[in-house]
């Protein structure tokens, strides 16, 4: 993203950047307590996500209407359908940060469910960003790992992967506590 900034904020790499720290900031505040301090940042967030949101949408329209191809090799009307997605994408995490500023954060299996997606998709975004284009992974990796599909294939795994822990917290309600501190307890103890 700050090397993004060199060629101005329109950069693609800037949004990109500021989305996987919104994803990866609101599921910190997810796992964290609640505190007047992940409040101010879930009603930040949701204004981040709103405002990218819109952008990817102004930017997808102009790249869908748009011929040829990007600087980076990708049709103009690939990165308009991917920018109509992640759009959809921050409207439902919005949606997703309004109801948690309603009614709380969700506890037990949706509490890991939440942040759990909103993990991979940071994760998803950042290795999207390098796989998409071949010369960059040529520079890295060697020529069996520049095909198409062994660059799909860590997003792949990590879609797989998101899935399985997803299928596997569903449904689940409050996790057991391991250890509990009572501080009422330990104050009746003191006395």
């Amino acid at each position: 993203m700050i090397m993004g900034l060199r060629n101005g904020v329109a950069d693609g790499n800037v949004m990109a950047g500021v989305m996987t720290a919104y994803f990866v900031g609101t599921a910190l505040t997810t796992v964290r307590r609640a505190s007047p301090w992940t409040r101010r940042i879930n009603g930040a967030a949701l204004t981040v996500a709103v405002g990218l949101a819109l952008l990817a949408i102004v930017g997808g329209a102009r790249a869908v209407n748009s011929p040829g191809l990007s600087p980076g090799g990708v049709p103009f009307r690939t990165i308009g359908v991917m920018s109509f997605v992640l759009a959809t994408t921050l409207f439902l995490a919005a949606i997703g940060d309004v109801r948690s500023m309603r009614s709380g954060l969700p506890r037990g299996g949706q509490r890991l469910a939440r942040h759990l997606w909103r993990m991979c998709f940071a994760l998803f975004i950042a290795a999207g960003s390098f796989f998409s284009i071949r010369e960059r992974v040529a520079r890295v990796l060697p020529e069996p790992f520049t095909t198409g599909w062994m660059r799909a294939l860590p997003i792949v795994l990590l879609f797989g992967a998101m899935f399985y822990w997803l299928w596997r917290v569903r449904g689940r309600g409050t996790l057991p506590v391991l250890i509990r501190h009572d501080s009422t307890s330990l104050d009746a103890r003191a006395r």
